[in-house]
């Protein structure tokens, strides 16, 4: 009777242990490759070279909107940029600024649009209306890299590896449960596990200073 009610207690966890061990795998699957391929990307970073392409944009200010907010900087102007010079933005260069907060200077504001894969940033000189803009963009190997360190990539990729990262870990916990169901039929079971953890505690014992 005892014996029946460990084998129905075995299959119980078995089933469930499977279960989440299967969705999880399967949620982390493309974004285990991901953080693999990148994790070796970055670690020869400099190995790879990433050649930048630049691209630069000029435009003028409207003499109605210049004035408008040269008078806004002339009061101290700070916080994001003021909504008809955002609306501009977007008209003319396809840029949304979103809510950055730019630098005001005396006579000109300069906003950093970072991104992954590359930087840009945006100037407004209040006293000529002359408005430059630069876009460097360093390939997709770096674009995959920042995206592997959530590098500028807002808040929604934030919550992804948030997400990912409790994917991995069900993933791992109900695979080290598995493996106790069946290291008894599988004796080196424990001897595999106990490598994984001293070879990367020797590496950095020994090698990392």
């Amino acid at each position: 009777m005892e014996a029946k009610q460990d084998q129905k207690r075995r299959a119980f966890w078995l089933k469930h242990l499977h279960q989440w061990h299967w969705i999880s795998s399967a949620l982390c699957l493309i974004g285990m490759i991901l953080f693999a391929a990148t994790g070796i990307t970055l670690n020869h970073a400099s190995q790879i070279e990433a050649k930048a392409k630049v691209v630069t944009q000029a435009a003028q200010l409207p003499e109605p909107l210049r004035e408008q907010i040269a008078a806004v900087a002339e009061k101290g102007g700070k916080g994001a940029l003021p909504p008809a010079l955002a609306a501009w933005l977007q008209e003319s260069l396809s840029l949304e600024a979103g809510s950055r907060e730019p630098e005001w200077n005396d006579g000109e504001i300069y906003l950093t649009l970072p991104r992954p894969g590359g930087d840009a940033w945006v100037n407004f000189d209040l006293e000529s209306g002359e408005v430059e803009y630069e876009q460097t963009d360093r390939g997709w190997i770096s674009y995959f890299n920042d995206l592997h360190k959530g590098r500028n990539a807002g808040v929604a990729w934030g919550w992804f590896i948030d997400v990912f990262a409790v994917a991995c870990l069900i993933f791992c916990i109900t695979g080290l449960f598995l493996l106790q169901i069946h290291a008894g039929n599988r004796p080196t079971t424990w001897p595999i596990v106990g490598l994984g953890l001293v070879i990367p505690l020797v590496l950095a014992i020994l090698f990392i200073h």
